[in-house]
């Protein structure tokens, strides 16, 4: 399945959900917001939310400081 993360061209091995992208990507799972198509998806959501072949996908990581 072909999407594209962060405007970067991405293939996956096998269907699989939101969480299990960031897994496959090796990004963390605590102070990340996704959106998918220009819409944020819900953190309590990304289990169910199953991610199409040719979906956007915008991932963001929280960033501390002051």
């Amino acid at each position: 399945m072909k999407i594209q993360v962060n405007e970067q061209a991405l293939t996956l091995p096998s269907a699989m959900n939101i969480e299990q992208l960031l897994t496959h990507l090796e990004k963390p799972l605590m102070g990340s917001a996704v959106a998918v198509n220009m819409q944020v998806i819900n953190r309590s959501e990304w289990n169910q939310y199953d991610i199409n072949e040719g979906d956007n996908i915008s991932l963001f990581q929280a960033i501390a400081g002051g």
